[in-house]
Parts: C-alpha cells; structure tokens; sequence
C-alpha cells in the first residue's frame, strides 16, 4: 500500500485526529516513517474562511515550553476558533492585536471574556462588557488560601468563594462583606519582621480577600448583560487547550515547525 497510492489528506487526518505516530502510521501503510513524514510535510491545514458575524470572545494563552505560547481567540457560542497568534509572551498589546483582528474580518465583538490578566479590564472595559473567569478567580483564592486552609478565616473565606458561581452579584458581595467586617481586625494585624518595621501577619489571606473585592465588578458581567449569553469561565477554550495538548503528546519530539502546522491544523484558525 505505500508510495505514491497514499493520500495524503488521510495520512494528515490519521495524524492529526486518530493520534497515530509516525512508526504506527508507516506499520499500517508498509511504508517507511520516513515516507510517512514526508507526505505529512506535504499536507497542508485547513483554516476556516466563514466565521459569525457576532461573538462572545474567549480569550487566553497556553504555552509548550516557557518561550512558545498560542494565544486564542474563541466565540463562545458557535465554539469557533476566530483568531490565534504565536506569541513568546503574553502581553495585553497582543490581546488587543487580536480583536482588532477579528473586527478586522467583519465580526462584530459582544464581550469578551478572560483570565483576569492585570489591565485587560481597562484596556476593553471602556467600549465591551469584559467577564472574568469565574474558575480562573476561585484558583486564584485557592493559591493563596491552600487547598486546605488551616484558619477559620481562610475556611469561612473560600467557603464565600465558593458561592461565586451558584449565586448573583448581589448575594455574593453581601456575604464577602459580611466576611469581611468579622474578620476585618484579624486582616489587619501587624509583627515586626526582625528589622524593626511592621508588616500584615496575613498577607496571603488579605491577598485572596482583596483579589475578589477587586475583581468583583467584572465577576457578574454576564449577569448584567444576560441578553447577550455570554458564559462565567473561559472553559470552553480551556478544555480545547487541554485536548491539543494530549493530542501533541503522542507525537514527542516535534520541531516548532511541525508543532506550529499541527496546531493550525487544531484550531483550523
């Protein structure tokens, strides 16, 4: 069956969605992997050319390795991926590059919805309702809290995070104040650090406390603007990230260029 009876569009397809390695494709095609290989670098990904004429934006960046990152773009509603980029780093120019671009072909932006990265509220705030990942909050609470917090104080303060997305705003806010003036002395005491100066004996808890009253504006976007769908979380591309990533870990050993073609291929964007 090998040589030049293979096709190529097969062999791309078997690679790229049936996980088939180089050595398992060449054993099923009695062929050479180098063979395989070469059809494979022949192939080329199919990009999508028709996209909706409004979004809800789901954005974030994932990273193989610490200078190689993809930062998507995803409507949240017909899951498609309208725009990603190659970035060495994750900067919110780049993000901004990106909507321009996906206004740029005709699509009209609703929202967007993001990780909480410091300044992108601002940066679209002004001109688009912006949600923040709900997960993406509670992760950041739970990094500073533990996972098993041994104050009373951490435990009654992620037990209020947890209430972040079975509850509306309203409720929410109520009980993170409630929390607060209970807790307020305990936030604020201070010890010497040894050099005669005074530093916050909880700053981790005061941290997580301050991170949900800072972000509280853009927790409930999506309740604010219900007419418009717009999801809590960024889980729609999240879990997209992580399926690319355990399609990607059956072909160990990728040059960045055949990562880069697989990943166009991926997200067909």
């Amino acid at each position: 069956m090998g040589g030049e009876r293979l096709s190529i569009d097969s062999i791309w397809r078997e690679y790229t969605e049936g996980k088939q390695t180089y050595a398992q494709l060449a054993e099923k095609y009695d062929c050479s992997t180098k063979t395989i290989q070469r059809k494979i670098d022949l192939s080329k990904p199919k990009l999508a050319t028709d996209f909706p004429a409004t979004a809800n934006v789901l954005m974030d960046t994932t990273y193989f390795g610490r200078r190689f990152g993809v930062m998507v773009f995803k409507d949240s509603r017909s899951r498609q991926v309208l725009y990603k980029q190659y970035v060495k780093q994750e900067t919110n120019a780049l993000y901004l590059k990106g909507i321009e671009e996906i206004a740029r072909r005709g699509i009209k932006v609703q929202s967007i919805v993001c990780d909480g990265r410091k300044g992108l509220f601002r940066l679209f705030g002004e001109y688009l309702p912006v949600q923040m990942c709900n997960f993406h909050q509670m992760a950041a609470v739970r990094r500073y809290l533990t996972k098993k917090p041994k104050m009373q104080a951490g435990k009654e303060l992620w037990s209020v995070t947890q209430l972040l997305t079975v509850t509306c705003k309203e409720v929410f806010e109520a009980r993170l104040e409630v929390w607060y003036l209970r807790w307020e002395s305990f936030l604020n005491e201070r010890g010497g650090d040894g050099k005669g100066r005074k530093r916050y004996k909880h700053k981790k808890l005061r941290s997580a406390y301050r991170s949900l009253k800072t972000n509280l504006p853009w927790l409930y976007t999506w309740d604010m603007y219900r007419s418009l769908d717009i999801p809590k979380t960024t889980n729609g591309l999240d879990g997209q990230f992580a399926d690319l990533k355990n399609k990607l870990g059956n072909h160990n050993g990728l040059s960045e260029a055949r990562k880069k073609k697989f990943i166009d291929e991926f997200f067909k964007a």
